[in-house]
């Protein structure tokens, strides 16, 4: 027993300290990775911190974003009085910390074993590559801690009365199995997209990018064929006149964003704002518009500086991770670090068509009178949509980064409430909100709940047979592209 206290002492300090803190999992990362690259000392120390700093850059411009935009949404709530849950994975994570005992008698804290042994999994499968063929570890520990609790909640409610052991083993398998397969998911559309930088996306839309990026694909080249002009991609389109100040990322960020938040301000009203203690009294309604309208672009220019900081860093340094112990792997890091890569007005056009997307499904949530209304979440709102619009836009053209989001954001909604509301977590509040839980784990837990243990093989199947699907397409560049990505593009003709 002393042996086992001292273990969990161990993985709990780890778990709270390093997995939970991005920028220090990233920096550790790095740490060894130079370390086993057999660096100087003061290299390994420079690596370390500049991957840490610009983590930390890139989560100081994550939390802007956020913080900017989060009480502007939870204010449409309180202004109009509804009751009603909100999409984001940190309210998803407070209504499994109230609801998990109550509705099963169980604590959060065995979310954290259930981390751990999935992150194991994770790793394992990785390292047996040569059979698995997955080439990604997940390493956003913050997500894990968000997807671990609200998996845990959804196959509790699959298998309430399945005892300790066997459903957290069950768990482990599916939720590390659904890490390692996303992120591979990812790795091949994100080495295009960056130029072969070295990383894949571990978050909670990794189903959704893939899918959008390759949807966008085949309608293009099925439009190609059709004898259709080629669409352009955003950074290809150049405005003329003075449309071409949208051309600057800058300035078309800041006028897209007073147009758009501009509106919802004008919506909830000074007196409200006011009240609300979001203006100060006696402040600018127009300048206080104005403020919070351009501290979007700045705070989307802070995490852009963030993901050149620490990408670099992490992605040379992860080579010595690779050779040593996980041959052709890549890590897996926040879907943030996408959006300093291609063009720089996709993103903001995916998180604008994506919010067309959810405020239309939630128009329709309440003229159909859904159990469960809907507030939608900055972080689903954002981060899924402008990915989605960034590989759409990257592999169809710029018409796909308006359509691909705005589908995915009516799915995020509509997904959301059913689930949420099916398995009770709507009445404490919150679900996670994000593409692939309202889409992925819902036919997971579809699965499971009506076919039992036969659900349950029929899940790890899926995931299993999904990156053995991958490898067949293209045996030969499979693992070429993260072990040697010139070569790669020779292979396929895209110097």
């Amino acid at each position: 027993m002393a042996i086992l206290n001292i273990l969990s002492k161990i993985w709990d300090y780890f778990a709270t300290n390093i997995l939970q803190q991005p920028a220090f999992m990233i920096g550790c990362i790095v740490l060894l990775g130079y370390i086993l690259e057999k660096k100087k000392w003061y290299e390994v120390l420079s690596g370390f911190l500049k991957a840490t700093v610009g983590y930390f850059i890139l989560s100081a411009g994550s939390v802007g974003l956020i913080n900017t935009f989060r009480p502007i949404l939870v204010g449409l709530k309180d202004r109009f009085h509804l009751n009603a849950m909100v999409t984001d994975p940190y309210f998803g994570q407070n209504a499994v910390t109230a609801g998990i005992m109550k509705e099963f008698g169980r604590s959060f804290a065995d979310t954290m074993l259930l981390l751990l042994f999935a992150y194991i999994i994770n790793i394992v499968l990785v390292r047996f590559s040569k059979y698995t063929k997955l080439r990604a570890v997940f390493t956003t520990g913050n997500v894990q801690v968000q997807q671990a609790a609200t998996a845990f909640w959804l196959i509790l409610f699959c298998f309430p009365k399945l005892g300790h052991l066997p459903i957290l083993i069950v768990m482990s398998i599916i939720l590390g199995l659904y890490w390692a397969v996303g992120s591979n998911l990812t790795v091949d559309i994100t080495q295009e997209l960056t130029d072969g930088a070295g990383f894949a996306i571990a978050h909670q839309q990794m189903f959704g990018i893939f899918i959008f990026a390759k949807l966008s694909e085949f309608l293009e080249n099925r439009a190609k064929k059709k004898g259709k002009k080629e669409a352009r991609r955003l950074e290809d389109v150049k405005l003329p006149g003075f449309m071409s100040i949208f051309n600057d990322n800058m300035v078309s960020t800041s006028i897209l964003m007073l147009i758009f938040i501009g509106a919802i301000l004008v919506v909830l009203g000074p007196d409200y704002l006011v009240k609300a203690k979001f203006m100060q009294p006696g402040q600018s309604f127009i300048f206080y518009i104005l403020q919070t309208s351009l501290q979007f672009a700045v705070f989307l220019a802070i995490l852009q500086l963030g993901v050149r900081t620490f990408v670099n860093e992490l992605t040379e340094s992860f080579t010595g991770i690779s050779d040593k112990w996980l041959p052709g792997s890549v890590p897996g890091i926040d879907v943030a670090a996408t959006l300093g890569f291609g063009s720089p007005n996709a993103g903001t056009i995916g998180f604008l068509f994506g919010a067309l997307g959810q405020f239309t499904m939630i128009i329709l949530l309440l003229i159909f009178h859904s159990p469960t209304i809907v507030i939608a979440g900055f972080i689903p709102l954002f981060f899924d949509n402008a990915a989605i619009g960034l590989y759409s836009n990257n592999r169809g053209g710029f018409k796909y980064a308006m359509i691909m989001p705005f589908i995915s954001g009516l799915i995020q909604i509509g997904g959301s409430a059913l689930i949420a509301t099916w398995v009770g977590m709507a009445k404490y509040g919150g679900y996670i909100g994000m593409f692939d839980w309202a889409t992925v784990w819902p036919f997971f837990t579809v699965l499971m709940k009506f076919l039992g243990f036969v659900g349950i093989a029929l899940v790890i199947i899926i995931l299993v047979m999904i990156p053995q699907l991958q490898y067949r397409a293209d045996k030969k560049g499979y693992f070429m592209i993260t072990e040697d990505y010139e070569g790669w593009k020779k292979l396929h003709g895209k110097e």
